[in-house]
């Protein structure tokens, strides 16, 4: 069964930059959207960001500024480039990819936002 695989997670102090990347295990076709989601402890899973159709974007307000989604549509691979991180948002991220057939999801990386 495919999977998605993120990386670029990590620890960084407030004010700095990560990169995250997405991409699936195997083939997969007719992907609808791609997005990233973070769930910090003690919280719910909560949106961060979305690419669909022609490029089209949406983020979380807490995010919008900071982050910036992006893809690959050629490899399916779905990027998060993460600017001015702050100590909320340390969670670990989550990337999603919607198919007619069901949500792709992935394992998860965290990201440690602290000084």
């Amino acid at each position: 069964q495919v999977q998605l695989v993120e990386s670029g997670g990590g620890l960084v102090q407030p004010g700095g930059s990560l990169a995250l990347s997405c991409a699936p295990s195997g083939s997969v076709s007719g992907i609808v959207n791609m997005a990233w989601y973070r769930q910090a402890p003690g919280h719910e899973r909560e949106f961060v960001a979305r690419i669909a159709g022609v490029g089209h974007t949406d983020y979380v307000d807490s995010v919008k500024g900071r982050f910036s989604i992006s893809r690959n549509r050629a490899m399916n691979q779905v990027y998060l480039r993460m600017n001015n991180l702050n100590p909320e948002d340390t969670a670990v991220y989550y990337c999603n990819m919607k198919t007619p057939w069901g949500d792709l999801w992935g394992q998860g990386t965290q990201v440690t936002v602290s000084s």
